[in-house]
């Protein structure tokens, strides 16, 4: 007998495929997050020093953005979440976005592949970063997002030039190069 368009009356979801997928989240936000580097170490006040000329603050930019790159995401992202919390459409349309920034950027334990082609993070941060933008444009809170932009940005580069790179690990231009998930669970992290 055929059944079409019935809904089955037994689920196929038991309380251990439950708990099974609880602990599996569980497991990727930690590896997820462990990208993150520590905000103790992001924020040693000893390790704030004003560069010596122009020069050595883009170095001081470029590597401190490869290094510190998940925790200037999440700077930027509470910067904007709070800039709209007057504003209850733009934040329903930040939380979905930050749903998708955590499923396509900070909780993925695998490259994301789209066609066949392994997608790099910065492909990934960029395009995420115009999307949520966008979206949030198109809620009519644009001087909101973009004050919050504006700050975020001058937090993160004032923070990423006065921030001393050389008591880092060494394993900062392997960050960059090898992106977000190259780095996850090696000792360093």
């Amino acid at each position: 007998m055929t059944t079409y368009g019935t809904i089955p009356a037994s689920s196929s979801s038991t309380p251990a495929a439950n708990l099974e997928y609880i602990a599996r989240a569980k497991e990727r936000i930690r590896s997820g997050l462990a990208e993150r580097r520590p905000w103790k170490l992001m924020f040693d006040f000893r390790a704030l020093r004003f560069p010596a000329n122009f020069p050595d603050a883009l170095s001081r930019v470029r590597t401190n953005l490869s290094f510190f790159r998940t925790n200037y995401a999440m700077v930027f992202l509470l910067i904007l979440f709070l800039s709209l919390l007057w504003h209850p459409i733009s934040l329903i349309v930040f939380i979905v976005m930050m749903a998708a920034w955590l499923f396509l950027y900070f909780l993925r334990d695998e490259p994301l592949v789209v066609f066949g082609r392994t997608i790099d993070d910065r492909v990934i941060l960029a395009v995420m970063s115009v999307l949520t933008i966008v979206f949030l444009l198109l809620t009519h809170a644009t001087v909101n997002i973009l004050v919050a932009i504006l700050i975020g940005a001058v937090v993160v580069v004032l923070h990423a030039a006065m921030r001393k790179t050389d008591d880092l690990s060494g394993d900062e231009e392997a960050a960059g190069t090898r992106g977000l998930m190259g780095s996850v669970g090696s000792p360093s992290s």
